[in-house]
């Protein structure tokens, strides 16, 4: 990972003995091992640092996690030890981005899925306070479960066929209770009353000459989107924090009226205000895009939008059990 920081998971005596650590430990180099054997013991949800040798990282912050016991024996508070210092640890040293494993996933045989899924609460509690980048590494999909159930009912939206003008049902829990027959009822006329609506929004160019018809244009993505985020009453810390976007990125489109943002970070900022399916066709719009019925990624989109689930981070396991990129940047 070529971030300002790495996270290594170690054992108390800060010996590359196996997995992350020893790969770690190799990358590095011999200079590692000598910094380590000066500084060590390591307690159990602490952290120390080091330089990154010849890694792609100024540092790695070495931590232990604890072995799984069942989760009887405060496994749970050493683990959020170890991802809060780790954070804290990166933003005291001025880092702008820090790569994570899964830790005590592998030796200390910490499930992986519980692992993930409390990474991620703890990493966005505090994104939220901080500016940062951070990224989650996962060794495969065995790292985590992912719900047969959800699983089965986006196969049938993404397969399915939907009547005109129908909606799914949008409170939390009816997501999970469409079967595939169900969805397959339905048919693709809601993208094409999407599509109508978008061509008949162009302004006609009869008449007109090139200046005329450029003064015509429609809003900017960027005034667009801060006319949503004034709706909404959210600062917009809250909203790009929301959207799993970095500050830079947010920075780009607040200062550059023409910036282009990819189709992936439009879609978050719409998850991140809750925008229902119009309002997402018209900010995908403002720079081009729209969601159809053609592409895997756009309809596990519109499944949630049209369920009334908002969470990018539930949405970004998704897509990623579909292979698909995911919303923002972690």
């Amino acid at each position: 990972m070529h971030v300002d920081a790495i996270v290594n998971t170690t054992n108390t005596d800060m010996v590359g003995y196996s997995g992350v650590d020893l790969a770690v430990h190799t990358a590095a180099g011999d200079e590692l091992e000598t910094e380590c054997a000066r500084i060590a013991p390591l307690g159990i949800g602490e952290v120390k640092i080091t330089s990154g040798y010849r890694l792609h990282c100024k540092y790695v912050i070495h931590t232990v996690g604890p072995v799984w016991q069942g989760g009887l024996q405060g496994e749970k508070i050493l683990l959020r030890s170890c991802y809060t210092e780790a954070l804290n640890a990166a933003s005291e040293l001025g880092c702008e981005s820090v790569a994570f494993p899964l830790i005590s996933s592998g030796a200390y045989n910490y499930p992986k899925d519980r692992v993930l899924k409390y990474a991620v609460q703890i990493i966005s509690e505090f994104l939220f306070n901080n500016e940062l980048t951070v990224y989650l590494c996962v060794f495969d999909k065995e790292s985590y479960s992912f719900s047969k159930k959800l699983y089965k009912d986006i196969s049938g939206f993404i397969d399915g066929n939907y009547l005109p003008g129908e909606r799914l049902a949008s409170s939390r829990s009816s997501a999970r209770s469409f079967s595939s027959a169900d969805h397959k009822l339905r048919g693709m006329a809601l993208y094409k009353e999407e599509e109508k609506c978008c061509s008949e929004q162009i302004p006609s160019v009869e008449g007109k000459t090139l200046d005329e018809y450029l003064i015509n244009l429609d809003i900017s993505f960027r005034d667009y989107l801060f006319k949503l985020i004034d709706e909404s009453g959210m600062t917009d810390v809250e909203c790009y924090k929301r959207a799993n976007v970095d500050k830079r990125t947010f920075s780009k489109i607040k200062n550059n009226k023409n910036y282009r943002p990819s189709k992936q970070t439009v879609v978050a900022f719409a998850i991140a205000l809750s925008l229902d399916m119009e309002q997402t066709q018209a900010l995908l719009a403002t720079v081009g895009f729209t969601l159809s019925g053609s592409s895997v990624f756009d309809k596990i989109i519109c499944y949630f939008i049209l369920n009334g689930i908002y969470d990018v981070f539930e949405i970004n396991e998704a897509l990623f059990e579909f292979d698909q990129l995911l919303l923002g940047s972690f």
